[in-house]
């Protein structure tokens, strides 16, 4: 069972700077989600907050709630949010990190993660695919 978590402004997805994030909702992403959940044999359950506090229940709750995995895109408190990371690092369901866009490739500050280390693994700029590839992996390596 997997959690996918979209972070700040997320919700923005298909009208916030559609060159950069595609034109494609966030409602849109969380279908394609549950239908690749479906291929793979597992449930998906797709959560967005603004909200730091909340992002953090979520993570801290999901080994109780039966997740077996999470793919998270922190959005922009991937680049300061040390609360965001000690979440992820103090439980014990693996995380995949997430970003639509190629985030190296942009402004110098969206260049370091400080939630990246305590992840399996990120994946970066391949859009919608990018949750499919982390789906996959975490589905293979724990069973999704």
């Amino acid at each position: 069972m997997l959690l996918i978590l979209n972070g700040p402004n997320l919700n923005r997805l298909g009208k916030r700077e559609p060159g950069v994030y595609g034109t494609l909702t966030l409602e849109e992403l969380e279908r394609q989600c549950e239908l690749w959940g479906s291929e793979l044999g597992t449930t998906v359950t797709c959560r967005q907050s603004n909200f730091e506090g909340q992002l953090l229940e979520w993570i801290q709750d999901a080994e109780e709630h039966g997740f077996t995995g999470i793919v998270i895109n922190p959005g922009a408190l991937t680049h300061y949010s040390y609360a965001l990371r000690d979440a992820i690092a103090g439980q014990n369901v693996p995380v995949v990190e997430v970003h639509l866009s190629n985030v190296d490739a942009r402004e110098a500050f969206r260049h370091h993660s400080v939630t990246a280390a305590v992840c399996k693994g990120k994946i970066s700029g391949l859009g919608f695919a990018g949750y499919r590839f982390a789906m996959d992996y975490l589905v293979e390596e724990v069973g999704g």
